[in-house]
């Protein structure tokens, strides 16, 4: 029985379901086939060269071989004229049956001398002289021979190997195209041979060398499909130097970090459940809490009246927060309902929220807006926006690293218009600057933070903000002696 957690089932099912012939259309079939076929093109190549040079060798044999006839026969009892009588008719026929000839004469360059002829001989159709062909003329004559010869008759003359004389054969070329089809016959079987064994050693070699590797990891890759969450299906590098050994490794880094944030996910989406469970209690808390609120607003104590509309206010937001918490977790931010907004007054309210410059925050605040600067922006998210960013600059102040006497601690809102089309926010702060996690991992939810325990959603809600109003947030400074955020808007 197949173990469900080595996916052997679902890789034999695969295995089943593969269409027939599929190895043959497989990468190792087509790398096979295509050597095959160019080891056989390169023998076409040199065949034709080859065939050239067998048939300049069979022409010449026969020269040859008609030289030793005629210096056998022509003895100095012979007579020296030229002409058919040097020998019986007879001896004339049976020599030139053993030679395959029909006609044998040579010259040594005063004298002509005819050795032997047969009777019947018939027109001479061409004349080769084999002294006088280039390797270009001996390769044309061989393929027009081999394609469309015998029943020509050929004159051939050419210098026998002692060089004295020159030997004249005349001859039909029926054997010589026999004899080329029949060393064309073994050319061609031994270049079947040799390539396919060329073509199955090179395959089993790069076979060994390319093929089962890349095997190896497609397997990996169908294997760690059906189950990311199983480390054991990362692929296990085998330690090569060379490209492949390279993929390997890469491929094993990326599906380790493929299965981690597979991992996170989850983790991601078990947090979303609870905090939804939570959200729902939570507002549940607050709408009795917001209950209890309206009955101290009827208290009659000045100091209730003067309190009781901020925590009204707090309130309501915090509920407004809470139908809106679940909106991060589906990665979609509510489209922003754009609006003309008071800067100074939203960053007011701000402070008021995080209750700065009072005596238990020991922090300045300094708003810095002029008075009736308006930027268009939905005013909810902008409100979270730099509450956000504030409430990490307090933080930061607010944090061990500030201990000392003297030191200050401000934080600072400005505002002005860099252009016509864009408006420049900046929150900056006094503290001792983000730290080399925080500023590796900016704008990333649960690994952005500057503070032990903290989540880093804080400046990834607002950087989703501000994409969501086509502008920019960046971190523009931050070391020892402070960090500034801008936050770049468009004005229309």
């Amino acid at each position: 029985m197949n173990d469900p957690r080595t996916g052997a089932g679902r890789d034999g099912e695969r295995a089943a379901n593969r269409p027939a012939g599929s190895v043959f259309r497989s990468l190792s079939m087509k790398l096979l086939g295509l050597t095959i076929l160019a080891v056989m093109l390169a023998e076409i190549l040199i065949f034709v060269p080859v065939l050239a040079g067998f048939r300049d060798g069979y022409l010449r044999d026969k020269l040859d071989h008609a030289a030793v006839a005629a210096l056998a026969t022509s003895g100095p009892g012979q007579p020296g004229a030229s002409g058919a009588g040097t020998m019986p008719r007879g001896q004339q026929r049976a020599l030139l049956d053993a030679l395959g000839l029909r006609l044998v004469a040579i010259s040594d360059g005063d004298t002509n001398r005819l050795i032997a002829r047969h009777a019947g001989i018939e027109t001479v159709d061409r004349s080769v002289f084999l002294d006088q062909e280039t390797t270009f003329d001996s390769i044309r004559e061989a393929l027009d021979e081999f394609l469309f010869g015998g029943e020509r008759t050929l004159r051939v003359i050419g210098r026998a190997d002692n060089g004295d004389f020159l030997t004249e054969v005349v001859l039909t070329d029926g054997d010589l195209r026999r004899a080329m089809f029949a060393y064309a016959k073994r050319i061609f079987f031994l270049s079947s041979i040799i390539a396919i064994l060329t073509g199955l050693l090179l395959w089993a070699a790069i076979n060994r060398m390319m093929i089962a590797p890349i095997r190896r990891m497609t397997e990996a890759m169908v294997r760690f499909g059906d189950k990311p969450s199983d480390p054991s299906r990362i692929i296990r590098p085998a330690g090569r130097s060379d490209e492949l050994g390279i993929a390997e490794a890469e491929l094993a880094s990326m599906q380790a970090k493929l299965a981690e944030v597979l991992k996170e996910q989850r983790r991601l989406a078990n947090l979303g459940l609870a905090v939804s469970k939570i959200n729902h209690d939570m507002r549940n808390i607050l709408a009795s809490s917001q209950m209890i609120s309206d009955s101290l607003s009827t208290l009659p104590d000045p100091k209730v009246q003067r309190m009781t509309p901020m925590l009204i206010k707090s309130l309501d937001r915090a509920l407004h927060y809470t139908q809106t918490v679940l909106a991060y977790g589906r990665a979609v931010e509510r489209t922003p309902e754009r609006r003309q907004i008071d800067l100074r007054a939203t960053v007011a309210d701000v402070c008021d929220l995080l209750a700065l410059g009072a005596e238990e925050t020991a922090v300045e605040f300094v708003n810095a807006v002029p008075e009736n600067f308006e930027v268009v922006a939905d005013p909810e998210q902008l409100h979270r926006l730099l509450t956000n960013l504030c409430r990490n600059a307090v933080q930061a102040l607010m944090s061990d690293d500030m201990a000392g006497i003297g030191v200050v601690r401000r934080l600072t809102v400005s505002a002005n218009h860099q252009s016509r089309e864009r408006t420049l926010i900046a929150v900056e702060d006094t503290g001792p600057g983000l730290p080399q996690k925080a500023r590796d991992n900016l704008f990333q939810a649960f690994r952005g933070s500057a503070r032990s325990g903290g989540t880093g959603l804080g400046l990834a809600i607002a950087m989703e903000i501000v994409e969501a109003h086509g502008g920019d947030l960046r971190l523009a400074e931050t070391g020892t002696t402070g960090t500034r955020f801008e936050i770049e808007l468009p004005r229309q």
